[in-house]
């Protein structure tokens, strides 16, 4: 999936990456020593909660100036209705939307509700209750700021763990805008009461600010014979933005906002980029097609999709990519063909959001020229595009429940160096 940054407040994935200014160069912290593993977490319904009460609450950009509002009922029927406004308890607009609902072998999904609201105003906090009035709970989101700058917090491979929950306890104090996960959500693996789990655990931060999402291979849930359909739960309970931005498949969609302009892998989205209008392009994929971790390394998913289109992203001087699949962090140089390139993008592994399977915690050596920092550690990172040229990473490593910045760059946007231009 590739993002953009654009002048509107509403975007999708995003992936991103700027012209350096002030690099830090490093590896990993030989004298730090990496801390235990944590216990699986099983979020439970609460017992406060009645059948037909919002559980899963989350939201995602549509377009772009709406949002969508998704959450899931049992047993009960509850309307897919939202009633929103602008102070609390005072709803002026309501919209109406959709209810599904799926089977996985013996597995009965909930009621699932989509509603889109809008239009609304950018950097807006709205107030919003989902379903009937007798049973909605009052929640609020903040819309993204129709100008720069804009920030987003960034983690793949989050999984249901202790350090899962650090690092959301440690992206909910970032201040971000929108949260964009390149893939591996709840680890369900088939257990669909897994789904349900990441739901409820995720739905205090899901609730409030947009989450950008794309599938990794643990959404795949494909058995032969039993459930021949790939993504089954994944594309009934993350709905994004495709059919807004012409694609077919929830698997493949773009969004934009402040500037930034995210999409999943069309080649003529990238055709109608106006970089005048949105200078940053950012893409999000799950399988990173550059990689010093001797986990998954030669895998199809990457290097088949990197034959394919990595001279499609640097025609389009795509800034910044971020990758998830490797549950460790890594940031290379700005490369093409495995080269470095001043006008490629930076790659950046990001799958370090705290699953079960733990961190791969082996590399190449010796370390290859165009891998600047990598280390095996839980954590996330939060990119703010600070205006038009310029942007800034850090990545915050989990140390105990501590968020430690140990990564960071400044960043120039591609469309601004004058040596890129096409």
């Amino acid at each position: 999936m590739a993002v953009e940054v654009q002048l509107s407040w509403c975007t999708l994935l995003a992936i991103f990456m700027v012209f350096s200014v002030g690099l830090f160069v490093g590896g990993a912290h030989s004298s730090y020593v990496r801390p235990p593993p944590r216990e699986d977490l099983f979020i439970s319904k609460s017992d406060a909660d009645d059948s037909s009460s919002p559980q899963q609450v989350h939201i995602s950009v549509v377009g772009e100036d709406k949002m969508r509002i998704s959450w899931i009922t049992h047993d009960t029927p509850s309307p897919a209705t939202v009633k929103y406004g602008t102070s609390p308890g005072v709803y002026s607009d309501s919209a109406n939307g959709t209810v599904s609902s799926y089977r996985y072998l013996l597995y009965q999904s909930g009621d699932i509700h989509d509603v889109v609201i809008g239009p609304l105003k950018p950097n807006t906090v709205y107030y919003y209750i989902c379903g009937g009035p007798d049973t909605a709970h009052e929640l609020s989101f903040k819309t993204p700021p129709a100008q720069l700058p804009i920030k987003f917090a960034v983690t793949g491979d989050l999984g249901q763990t202790g350090w899962t929950d650090s690092t959301l306890q440690h992206v909910a104090k970032s201040n971000y805008d929108v949260f964009l996960l390149p893939g591996d959500l709840s680890y369900a693996d088939t257990d669909q009461n897994l789904w349900d789990s990441f739901g409820r655990l995720v739905e205090p931060l899901a609730s409030q600010r947009p989450w950008m999402v794309t599938q990794g291979n643990h959404e795949v849930e494909k058995l032969p014979i039993l459930h021949r359909k790939p993504f089954t739960a994944y594309n009934a309970r993350w709905r994004m933005p495709f059919e807004e931005s012409g694609s077919g498949s929830n698997l493949y969609y773009s969004f934009n906002v402040a500037g930034v302009h995210v999409y999943k892998w069309l080649e003529a989205d990238l055709k109608k980029v106006d970089r005048r209008r949105t200078p940053w392009i950012v893409v999000l994929i799950h399988a990173p097609w550059y990689n010093s971790n001797t986990a998954h390394q030669g895998e199809s998913e990457s290097v088949d999709m990197k034959a394919a289109m990595e001279g499609l992203l640097y025609q389009a001087r795509v800034d910044v990519v971020f990758a998830g699949h490797v549950h460790a962090y890594e940031r290379f140089t700005r490369v093409f063909n495995d080269k470095a390139d001043n006008c490629a993008p930076v790659h950046i592994t990001i799958g370090d959001g705290g699953n079960r399977e733990g961190l791969a915690s082996k590399y190449i050596d010796p370390k290859p020229e165009i891998s600047l920092f990598r280390e095996a550690s839980f954590g996330h990172g939060e990119l703010e595009v600070v205006n038009v040229t310029h942007a800034r990473w850090t990545w915050h490593r989990n140390d105990d429940d501590n968020a430690v910045e140990s990564d960071s760059i400044w960043l120039t946007n591609l469309s601004s160096t004058p040596a890129c231009k096409l």
